[in-house]
């Protein structure tokens, strides 16, 4: 097992506290792409707190690992990842997407500390995050590149362009994963733009494709070993999530998407995510 009772709950401990901090960080913004933030908590927490090889007193180490949100929308929910690994002040979470922040909807690379890419129109994370592989191979460099894409995201076909590429170049120092929960802004991804049989897709353009529970640290964990030690194909981790995971009333409703909430809608979220923390921490 890649992880230790305490580390897991560790990180257990850092995914819920992340969430709140994103409800309120969607609360100060008076909106924000809440529903894919949260189903993506976990995949960053487990990045970010124990897997990437980063110096947040150098964010332009050259031989740091990098990361790429793809899905560049939830920065409502990677902001908070960044602001609490000391990368900048909590403080700035206040003024995200206000004017004249710091912390525009999608986040800004020349304005934002930490952050690996501008991103923001979809599809184009996963070319950006291929030509960093290739990059790093071309200097003899040996960091890694993460990048995470969401499942409505897959539509593009610049996706499945810099799918065929990095298979071919055999770019196994480039890990993806897809926040597959199965909703996009008008609705189910199965209804709007079938997606299934999805595993295959990426199999046929040449990857190893590994399948985890996207909200169970240990499957997480074990996927990220395996796709660190790949040595002939480039691993895609398909990562099934909940669509506003740890909050009742938006799990599984692509209506929430994108959503507002007032202070009583933001103690009631958090309320949610301390009852989901209560219930996962025995998994």
């Amino acid at each position: 097992m890649s992880l230790t009772k305490e580390e897991f709950e560790t990180l257990e401990d850092k995914a819920c506290e992340l969430r709140k901090l994103t409800v309120d960080t969607v609360k100060w913004a008076s909106g924000g792409h809440i529903g894919g933030a949260l189903s993506s908590v976990d995949i960053l927490t487990l990045l970010y707190y124990k897997y990437m090889n980063i110096d947040v007193r150098n964010p332009e180490w050259e031989d740091r690992d990098r990361f790429v949100l793809s899905k560049g929308h939830i920065g409502v929910g990677y902001a908070p990842v960044l602001a609490d690994k000391g990368f900048f002040d909590k403080e700035w979470l206040k003024t995200y997407n206000h004017t004249h922040s710091k912390l525009g909807m999608h986040l800004d690379k020349n304005k934002v500390p930490g952050l690996d890419a501008s991103t923001g129109s979809l599809g184009h994370g996963l070319p950006i995050a291929l030509g960093m592989a290739l990059g790093a191979r071309l200097q003899n460099k040996t960091f890694k590149v993460y990048c995470l894409l969401g499942d409505g995201e897959c539509d593009e076909g610049s996706v499945w362009e810099a799918a065929m590429a990095a298979s071919h170049y055999k770019a196994v120092n480039l890990i993806t994963f897809i926040d597959r929960n199965k909703c996009m802004i008008d609705g189910p991804t199965e209804k709007v733009m079938k997606l299934e049989p999805f595993a295959e897709k990426w199999k046929a353009f040449g990857f190893d494709v590994i399948e985890a529970d996207g909200h169970n640290m240990y499957e997480l964990s074990d996927a990220v070993d395996k796709a660190l030690n790949a040595s002939e194909k480039t691993v895609a981790v398909i990562c099934n999530t909940i669509k506003g995971c740890g909050v009742k009333q938006m799990e599984n409703d692509f209506k929430y998407h994108y959503a507002s909430i007032d202070e009583a809608t933001a103690a009631q979220c958090k309320a949610d995510i301390d009852a989901y923390h209560k219930n996962r921490k025995g998994v």
